[in-house]
C-alpha cells in the first residue's frame, strides 16, 4: 500500500508542474511590434517633459483620389510639465506629406483637421505650416501640417479600434502599427492615483 502511495504522490508532482503551466501560455497577449521609435526628453528651457513618436510612415500610395505619388508620415509629441509623467498639458500632432510633385500643396482652406475613430468624427480645426528652416532646394516637396489637440482626443485615438484622417478633402486610414506605436506613446504615460 505503501509503494502505491508513494508512486501516485510522485507521479502527481512530475505532471503537476505541466498543468500549472498550461493555462499562462494560452493566456499570453499578442503584441504588435510597431516599428516606430518613441523617445522621452526634458526641455530645460520650456521647463516639460517630452514624449515623441519619431516620424513613422503611414502610407505611401497618398490620400484617395488627393496627393497622389507621395509618402504621408505622422509624428506626434505629448508634452508634459515639469518632470513629472502623469499630467498631459497637450498633444502635438504633425501629418508629414512627400512628394516630387510640387504643385500638390495643401492650400490654407485644406488644411482643415477631422479625425474619424471608430466611426465618431473629430473636427479639431485647421492644421498650421510648419515653415522649414534654411534648406537647399530638394527634388521632393516635404509639407508638414501641424495641430496641437487635447490629450482625450489623443487618447481616444490611441486606444481605438480604426482611426483615418482627414486633412481637406483626402483621407487616410492608419494602420495596425500606427496604432500600436500611438497606443506604447500613451502606455508611458503613469496614470493619477484616484
Amino acid at each position: 500500500m505503501r509503494k502505491v502511495l508513494l508512486i501516485v504522490t510522485l507521479g502527481s508532482l512530475v505532471f503537476l508542474p505541466a498543468a500549472i503551466a498550461a493555462p499562462a501560455t494560452v493566456q499570453q497577449e499578442q503584441t504588435v511590434k510597431h516599428d516606430g521609435k518613441i523617445e522621452t526628453n526634458y526641455d530645460g528651457i520650456t521647463s516639460e517633459t517630452v514624449m515623441r513618436l519619431r516620424k513613422m510612415k503611414v502610407t505611401c500610395s497618398g490620400f484617395k483620389d488627393n496627393f497622389k505619388d507621395g509618402c504621408i508620415s505622422i509624428d506626434v509629441a505629448l508634452h508634459l510639465p515639469g518632470t513629472q509623467l502623469n499630467y498631459v498639458k497637450s498633444v502635438t500632432l504633425q501629418v508629414v506629406f512627400e512628394t516630387k510633385n510640387w504643385q500638390q500643396r495643401h492650400s490654407p482652406d485644406q488644411r482643415d483637421l477631422a479625425v474619424i475613430v471608430d466611426a465618431e468624427t473629430l473636427r479639431l480645426g485647421r492644421m498650421n505650416l510648419v515653415p522649414k528652416g534654411d534648406t537647399t532646394m530638394d527634388e521632393k516637396m516635404v509639407e508638414t501640417l501641424e495641430a496641437e489637440v487635447p490629450y482625450d482626443v489623443f487618447k481616444k485615438i490611441a486606444l481605438s479600434e480604426s482611426v483615418a484622417m482627414q486633412i481637406g478633402s483626402g483621407t487616410v486610414e492608419l494602420r495596425d502599427k500606427n496604432r500600436a506605436a500611438l497606443r506604447d506613446l500613451n502606455s508611458r504615460v503613469i496614470p493619477r492615483a484616484q
